[in-house]
């Protein structure tokens, strides 16, 4: 039996070819050769098919049923039959059952089953006598047959008993000679399809073999549609392009992109697989749509569209078919290469240098204005605008755009051309906009465009973006300009990722995890920096009061609760221009180019008085200030460190909670 019967008791009986030579038994050479003609007698069934052999069962007892009619009995008999649970068969149309008359059969059936044997038994109606039926070669009880007769003496009951194991044995062949023809046709039926695979297959080679000898794209189309005609008669096909080529054949059309985002044939397009789905026709008969498209190693070129009747095809069909796109889809960019040589080699040309020189740089901004400038010049737009999604407010920014009243500008992800591309995850195309009129955009308004291409900027699967191009003519970009502009976008995207991900990256460097101010490595470059340039500065250290025992009293915890409190007091004091970092610990800088100490010291009693009423729990911070300018003796970031930090230990040796400022030792 098949895996899938075995687990469904539900499902009919049918043999499996390749697991039959499991019950046969063992043979001995000259045996073996005798069987080589007897093949089918030597199949059998297991105990593992017996709860599966119910309906094959009951066809056997109907067919010995209808055959024993010309059979005469020796007394008025009623016949019944038992599976391998002692369960009673239903007896076939021209046998009506008596339950009357077969009142002790379920006993006499299940006492036969457990002691193997030939099983009798005496009612008020007569005798019952039951015969087990088993397998050939193990000799296991899969049924039961059965007879209720009128008394007789023992002499007849003898005789009784013979005669019923004769009919038992003919029930036995009966059932086998169902079973071999249940195993007979499923030898045919892998025999066809064996059959069918080969025709596939052959079909499938000649194929591919005429198709890669073809260099006219005309006759690789034609070949495809006389193939598939060919293996089905009853199918409807066309093949729906995607771009401008004119073919005499009727049945090569355009692919409309526009307008038709749910068709099934433009998601095969834009998905690069095939797809089905059953409908149901006018005559009330099924029928299988089936949209495969038609690709090639570059691209996908358009959409072979099948109609045909659903008894017609079956999985291994689907498969053929897809096939033959794919081959048809490689002969077609073959023949293709000869005439877009030329045009193929410079856009490789320009895309190696595009990516080449996008990735000289990290720096987003010079990015962006590269892109924008390249893209003018290779497409010979007027007008660029290319834009990103702002995560936090979820709007379309304008990152570059060589229209003055656009630049800076914010949309809503779902307005205009952008938000299209956006929703769509599919590029853009427009011949004319004053013609289209189902979106408004801000580009073509004022600029009064009316060819647009545009393009997602997509980066691991997600839109971050879009591209837009724009001219003031109609019908001014090509379908290879579009097509170009589809792989351009996708390494623009990965550059502007780059440029994003190397900017994070440095974020997160120069700044703590925790309590988001700048890390101190780049507090020390930064002093450094502004001390080769300003006339002077201040650096305050703040320290928070007995921290330690915060943690031990509250838990670490909150202690990071409290020292996230007190940064964000520092943060909201301090100017634009002044630089917060983490020092250590529960230690924080604050360094205030241009201000001497005494602006130093109140911003510094502003955040002490601030912690002291807004932190929860209460705590206090102790403050250190220096300075420096260019009359001070030794001018370096140590030095400067140390005057403040020596200002904060006064600080905390005279009670906390309390700003100190720091002035060098010879003043």
């Amino acid at each position: 039996m098949t895996k899938q019967s075995r687990d469904d008791p539900t499902q009919s009986f049918k043999p499996n070819i390749s697991s039959t030579s499991m019950s046969l038994p063992h043979l001995t050479e000259g045996e073996e050769q005798e069987d080589q003609i007897n093949w089918l007698g030597l199949l059998d069934i297991t105990s593992y098919d017996f709860p599966y052999i119910a309906s094959l069962l009951q066809t056997a007892y109907t067919d010995w049923l209808v055959e024993m009619t010309d059979v005469p009995a020796p007394c008025p008999v009623e016949w019944f039959a038992a599976d391998f649970k002692g369960e009673l068969l239903k007896p076939g149309t021209t046998y009506p059952e008596d339950e009357r008359a077969l009142d002790i059969a379920p006993e006499v059936a299940q006492a036969c089953l457990i002691c193997r044997d030939v099983t009798a038994s005496q009612s008020g109606t007569g005798h019952c006598i039951a015969v087990p039926i088993v397998t050939r070669h193990t000799k296991e009880v899969f049924a039961v047959l059965g007879c209720q007769i009128a008394n007789m003496d023992e002499a007849g009951i003898s005789f009784a008993q013979g005669w019923v194991k004769m009919a038992a044995g003919y029930f036995r062949t009966c059932f086998y000679k169902r079973f071999e023809s249940l195993f007979v046709l499923d030898l045919l039926q892998v025999q066809k399809q064996a059959k069918r695979e080969e025709y596939r297959r052959s079909i499938l080679f000649q194929v591919v073999q005429k198709l890669h000898d073809q260099i006219d794209v005309d006759s690789v189309l034609t070949e495809v549609f006389e193939r598939i005609a060919g293996m089905y008669p009853g199918a409807k096909v066309e093949l729906l392009m995607s771009q401008d080529h004119l073919s005499r054949d009727p049945r090569v059309k355009s692919l409309q992109l526009q307008g038709e985002r749910d068709h099934m044939c433009v998601r095969a397009f834009m998905e690069g697989r095939m797809l089905r789905t059953e409908k149901r026709g006018k005559d009330d008969k099924t029928y299988l749509e089936i949209a495969a498209p038609l690709v090639g190693k570059q691209g996908v070129y358009g959409v072979f569209h099948l109609v045909m009747p659903r008894e017609e095809v079956e999985e291994v069909d689907l498969q053929l078919i897809g096939m033959l796109a794919d081959t048809a889809g490689s002969a077609f960019e073959n023949a293709k290469l000869y005439e877009q040589s030329n045009l193929l080699v410079s856009e490789l040309r320009l895309i190696n240098e595009l990516t080449k020189r996008l990735n000289q740089s990290l720096r987003l901004k010079e990015v962006f204005k590269f892109a924008t400038e390249e893209l003018l010049s290779i497409f010979r737009a007027e007008y660029c605008c290319i834009s990103q999604i702002d995560k936090d407010s979820d709007f379309f920014e304008i990152m570059a755009c060589n229209i003055p009243s656009l630049s800076k500008e914010n949309f809503p992800k779902d307005y205009g051309f952008s938000g299209l591309v956006f929703s769509t995850r599919e590029p853009i195309i427009l011949s004319d906009y004053k013609a289209y009129g189902n979106i408004t955009s801000r580009l073509m308004d004022e600029t009064g465009a009316r060819s647009l291409i545009a393009a997602p900027l997509v980066v691991r699967g997600e839109v971050i973006g879009a591209i837009m191009l724009a001219h003031r003519a109609d019908r001014f970009f090509s379908y290879e300009n579009y097509r170009l502009l589809q792989v351009l976008s996708s390494h623009i995207g990965l550059a502007i990722a780059n440029a994003s991900l190397h900017a994070e990256v440095q974020r997160m460097a120069n700044h703590d995890m925790l309590t988001e101010l700048y890390a101190r490595r780049y507090l020390d470059d930064r002093i450094q920096e502004l001390m080769k340039r300003d006339e002077g500065g201040s650096l305050i250290i703040v320290d928070i009061d007995l921290f330690k025992q915060v943690n031990d009293t509250y838990g670490h915890q909150t202690g990071d609760k409290i020292l996230k409190q007190v940064c964000s007091i520092i943060k909201s004091t301090v100017r634009k221009t002044d630089i917060a970092a983490r020092w250590g610990g529960e230690e924080l800088a604050i360094y205030l180019p241009g201000a001497d100490v005494h602006s130093g010291y109140q911003i510094a009693e502003t955040i002490r008085l601030r912690v002291a009423m807004e932190t929860e729990p209460q705590v206090t911070v102790s403050c250190g200030i220096a300075e420096w300018n260019h009359d001070s003796e030794k001018i370096s970031v140590e030095s400067l460190f140390y005057l403040a930090d020596m200002a904060l230990y006064e600080a905390k040796k005279n009670g906390r909670n309390r700003t100190v400022i720091g002035f060098p030792p010879n003043e």
